[in-house]
């Protein structure tokens, strides 16, 4: 872990544990030991439970017996869960920038996302998915909407779980910046109601990805209460 002047302890535990379970390195299902990764981190014991308390509430990591912590195990229905709701947030969030008389500003901001999506694309597969991360959290907070905002924040540990379903090669079919621009351009539109069906379509499209891969065959799942 290396130490930065401005950050304490615990946060930067915190973002070096993040960054090894969403890019594989502490795999799900795996027992991350108190002292192991103590000694690991060069932290105390008692800074890392605080860090292990922080990514228990993000979802990323889960309590057994005895005290026993491990990278969060998700099932295909754990997907279908976050992303109804996650489709939810971002049409109401989409909804809410189309019809917004701010629209112009709002979409410059999105495309200079898209942007950085392209460029992390030759940097690092985890800088691809920060730069993913980072645009759909910014479509939600232009909205202005503090308990949107707390509630998309709520599943993204959730969010990043399923990027690590079964590998991130599925995950990384679903961060082409081409996509988002999709989304962006409909909310340049003005169209409320076509902004929500993008948004809900992507939403679909990548759920789908995640659990049966890009073949064309792979049935369609609902997560929007829509055929």
């Amino acid at each position: 872990m290396v130490k930065e002047p401005n950050r304490n302890l615990r946060q930067m535990a915190v973002d070096t544990l993040r960054q090894a379970i969403t890019t594989g390195e502490f795999p799900p299902g795996s027992h991350l030991g108190e002292v192991q990764v103590s000694e690991q981190l060069g932290i105390s014991r008692g800074t890392l439970r605080e860090a292990l308390r922080q990514l228990q509430q993000e979802g990323l990591v889960e309590y057994g017996e005895r005290g026993r912590v491990t990278v969060r195990l998700i099932s295909e229905k754990d997907i279908i869960n976050t992303f109804t709701v996650r489709a939810a947030l971002e049409a109401l969030a989409g909804e809410t920038l189309a019809a917004s008389y701010y629209r112009e500003e709002h979409c410059r901001r999105l495309r200079a996302a898209v942007d950085r999506m392209a460029r992390a694309t030759r940097v690092s597969l985890e800088a691809q998915i920060e730069a993913d991360l980072a645009f759909h959290e910014l479509l939600v907070e232009l909205t202005d909407n503090d308990a949107l905002v707390r509630s998309w924040k709520l599943l993204e540990g959730p969010i990043r779980m399923c990027i690590m379903y079964r590998g991130l090669e599925r995950a990384l079919s679903n961060m082409s910046p081409g996509r988002h621009l999709e989304i962006v351009t409909a909310i340049e539109s003005g169209d409320p109601v076509k902004t929500q069906s993008v948004i809900s379509e992507h939403m679909v499209a990548t759920a789908q990805a995640l659990l049966f891969g890009t073949v064309r065959t792979r049935p369609r799942i609902e997560i929007t209460g829509e055929n």
